[in-house]
């Protein structure tokens, strides 16, 4: 499907990408790179659990980036910080005040990376799935930069032109691990409930799974 040429706000240079996994990001990063924008992979994402799963996602994101000669930058894994905050929202649903908040702490450090290394634009590849609420992820990020002056968080809709269905086809392409839920203690928990009750074995961390070979849940709405 044809799709428009992307063009960073205020005719900026370069961009730093929040990323969340390989599978989210690859259609965003192949499509930055075909527009020839200039861009740093910034992975902050204290919320996966556990650290085995952690590691999984971003070094395929790493593999991936190092495949196109993109600049990747690993943040802090400060889960310990992630569960404080997450303190009395344990029993919240997908999408409800607990995932504002862990956007919101992502998107924090994303743009304070940016103001320190000289970034005047952030997204984020978290939007590109429709099982997020686009709205709640483009508030949190215009929250993000609204401290620093003259800090864009671009707003673009990764799902346009097609968007979810090549970043389906890229990880198909890839062989990109797929992580079978969200990816914090708590959708893993809701994860394994939901796979109870239909009679499904539960997830098992760091299995051999493929998008061909297993039901991936970012694409199916658990995620």
């Amino acid at each position: 499907m044809p799709h428009e040429k992307l063009q960073l706000p205020n005719n900026e240079k370069k961009l730093l990408l929040h990323s969340c996994c390989a599978p989210c990001s690859g259609e965003v990063m192949e499509r930055l790179l075909e527009a020839g924008i200039d861009y740093t992979i910034y992975f902050y994402n204290p919320n996966i659990h556990p650290r085995k799963e952690y590691d999984l996602r971003k070094n395929e994101n790493i593999r991936f980036a190092e495949q196109h000669n993109i600049p990747f930058i690993d943040g802090d894994y400060d889960r310990d910080e992630w569960f404080q905050r997450a303190k009395g929202m344990e029993k919240e649903p997908e999408r409800g005040i607990r995932c504002t908040m862990c956007f919101d702490m992502r998107f924090a450090r994303t743009a304070l990376y940016a103001h320190d290394n000289g970034f005047k634009v952030i997204s984020s590849s978290l939007g590109i799935s429709r099982w997020k609420n686009m709205d709640q992820i483009n508030a949190c990020g215009l929250q993000a930069v609204a401290p620093y002056e003259g800090m864009i968080y671009w707003t673009y809709n990764w799902r346009k032109f097609g968007g979810s269905a090549r970043m389906i086809a890229i990880s198909k392409r890839e062989n990109f691990y797929q992580q079978e839920y969200c990816g914090c203690a708590y959708s893993l928990r809701d994860t394994n409930e939901w796979r109870k009750k239909n009679n499904r074995e539960r997830i098992k961390i760091g299995s051999e799974i493929t998008i061909t070979k297993a039901r991936p849940s970012i694409f199916d709405g658990i995620g």
